[in-house]
């Protein structure tokens, strides 16, 4: 294992380092600016499963993920939350809705910070840039262009006209101020922030769906629900360097596609009831991960942990679906009285919390304080 501090502080630290928790009149605070964020607010059972032992450190890990409970709820949407982001620091969230409203919230105080409004084009797939307090989303009215925004004064730096359908992916590199996104009409662009040209342009078989690795070297491009194809960002005019086929889904369409932290693994979401894991390396199914509910279609969100040992979800039924991505286990459902179906779930890269929001966002966190 890294023994890189900073990899400890998201790793080592998230289910594994017991948390010292404590509630503030204040909001949700953290110990450090890179610790665990924690609060006390019911002291759960000490349940443990078939097979595990209170001695066993991946024991103590599903303990405080089956510990994780629901500390705060926001409510001001009218609307289902389509589509929300972490900043790379974990200090804020982003969120946008179908009410065409965009939220920011404070990860540590655990308040609201901005609501601006895009009542215009409307808002989808919306990610935080690397510059501060702005954000590029996908239209739902007008057109499908996408939109550079600054959340400072919510006034648009610039547009990137080109797609003629619906835009279903959107991603940020982690390390370039570029994007990639990827549409109904069957292409992948490839886009500088500084520039409202595209840089690049690639014709696909079918509905994209794509992810940048974690350096930002290589992109993953998920086509018609059947074959992910790596390309290397220096040379993707030559097209894919490799490409894994796989299954074709029968009853679903891929709708999303995350590397894990590490690398090594494709997490393949859907508008089905099934998600996928995949070897980053040779294209290997690894898992297949089943048992939440999504009766109604709909793109319902797949995230790894830090560790990129679990796997959460969302589900129709208004609850987080929790997975042990190595062995494909069932660690748990946490149930936090979302009263609608669970697009969108993440979790913080840098504190120990969870976001899942339907109408609502809802901000977890760990209630287990000694294991």
């Amino acid at each position: 294992m890294d023994t890189n501090p900073d990899y400890l502080t998201v790793t080592e630290k998230f289910l594994m380092e017991k948390p010292n928790n404590t509630l503030t009149d204040s909001g949700i605070k953290p110990r450090t600016s890179c610790s665990a964020v924690t609060v006390a607010i019911t002291r759960p059972t000490r349940q443990s499963f078939v097979g595990e032992t209170l001695d066993n450190p991946q024991t103590k890990k599903n303990l405080i993920v089956r510990s994780f409970k629901v500390a705060k709820v926001f409510r001001e949407n009218t609307d289902k939350i389509n589509s929300i982001d972490f900043s790379p620091t974990g200090e804020t969230l982003i969120s946008c809705s179908e009410d065409d409203q965009i939220v920011i919230y404070d990860c540590e105080k655990g308040t609201q910070l901005i609501t601006v409004n895009s009542k215009k084009y409307g808002v989808d797939l919306i990610h935080f840039t690397h510059a501060k307090n702005t954000a590029i989303h996908s239209s739902t009215k007008v057109d499908d262009t996408i939109r550079y925004l600054s959340l400072h004064d919510n006034k648009y730096i610039r547009y990137f006209p080109g797609h003629t359908k619906k835009v279903v992916t959107l991603c940020l590199s982690p390390v370039e101020d570029v994007f990639l996104s990827g549409s109904l009409d069957k292409t992948l662009r490839l886009w500088d922030l500084r520039s409202p040209n595209c840089q690049g342009l690639m014709h696909l078989s079918g509905r994209p769906v794509a992810a940048y690795d974690p350096e930002g070297l290589i992109f993953a491009a998920g086509v018609n629900s059947e074959s992910i194809k790596l390309y290397d960002l220096r040379s993707f005019d030559k097209g894919p360097f490799v490409t894994f086929k796989l299954n074709q889904e029968k009853e679903c369409d891929w709708t999303g596609l995350k590397f894990s932290r590490d690398g090594k693994t494709i997490l393949v979401s859907t508008n089905g009831s099934i998600i996928r894991l995949v070897d980053a390396y040779h294209g290997t199914p690894l898992q297949t991960f089943t048992g939440h509910l999504n009766n109604k279609g709909i793109p319902i969100e797949a995230s790894f942990s830090p560790d990129s040992q679990y796997i959460f979800s969302g589900s129709t039924d208004g609850r987080v679906h929790v997975w042990n991505a190595d062995t494909g286990y069932k660690v748990c459902v946490l149930n936090g009285d979302h009263p609608a179906p669970i697009q969108c779930v993440q979790f913080n890269p840098k504190f120990m919390m969870l976001a899942s929001a339907c109408t609502n966002m809802a901000f977890w966190l760990p209630t287990l304080d000694d294991v």
